[in-house]
């Protein structure tokens, strides 16, 4: 049940459906991490399946003051772990330490922000359980070839085992959402670093895309790599190139800068 008008600025569409709840936060596997952080915890229905499984490890993040105060009420007892904060500007690092799992129910509009950020502690978040918008969780999972497949698509199957666990109906919602969502799984891989410069890397991956219809030769040589070369990756498209593909190309860039 929802307590208050939801905010369209914040994205907030909140779940009413317990069943759905209870299978995302069930969807969760780690069990060595130390700390499990819910982002965008609402009014907490997600939040009730958190604590038993996970009891003082659990910490919710929300920036809504209203929701806040219901979640306090809700969850006295982890009063001290509900954080009144943007997750976006959150330094994981600082506030938690060791292994941490993520889950929540994304607002639509920062769902791509969150991913950029997840990517940006790889090497503390060793999972994520996320209900996003379904085109969104089809983009991530998508593999070369394909028109969904794209920036976030390489980026996150770079680090991430990707799983595409179920849909849910637009109808499990507080205002229904005009579109449907999903639930994904991303583990994180055992790759520690890439085999090449991963800064570079991720320029390449974005700088490719942005113009996705053209090839690589064309592409990246707005800015960053404007030589004539007859190796054969720049003339594909960026679609057509799996993780490890990218990474031979960032790495002939590199050697050819």
């Amino acid at each position: 049940m929802t307590y208050f008008r939801p905010k369209k600025s914040l994205g907030q569409h909140f779940l009413t459906d317990h069943n759905i709840a209870k299978k995302i936060a069930n969807s969760l596997q780690a069990e060595d991490v130390q700390s499990l952080v819910e982002i965008g915890a609402g009014t907490g229905t997600l939040t009730r399946f958190l604590p038993g499984r996970f009891k003082d490890k659990t910490w919710l993040v929300e920036i809504d003051n209203r929701a806040v105060q219901i979640l306090r009420g809700k969850f006295p007892e982890m009063n001290e772990r509900i954080i009144e904060k943007d997750f976006l500007k959150i330094d994981l690092g600082n506030m938690f330490t060791g292994k941490i799992s993520l889950i929540g129910n994304f607002p639509y509009n920062i769902s791509s922000q969150i991913f950029f950020k997840v990517l940006e502690n790889k090497d503390q978040v060793t999972e994520l359980v996320c209900m996003v918008q379904k085109e969104v969780a089809e983009r991530i999972g998508s593999g070369p070839g394909t028109k969904k497949y794209g920036i976030l698509s390489v980026l996150l199957q770079a680090y991430y085992d990707i799983e595409y666990l179920f849909t849910v109906s637009e109808k499990v919602f507080s205002p229904p959402p005009k579109v449907k969502s999903a639930v994904l799984r991303l583990t994180r891989n055992k790759r520690k670093n890439l085999a090449c410069d991963e800064h570079l890397f991720f320029r390449v991956v974005k700088t490719g895309f942005n113009q996705r219809r053209k090839t690589l030769r064309n592409s990246l040589k707005n800015g960053l790599f404007n030589q004539q070369t007859d190796e054969a990756l720049m003339s594909k498209r960026p679609e057509e190139l799996g993780v490890e593909e990218f990474i031979t190309l960032t790495n002939f860039i590199s050697n050819n800068l």
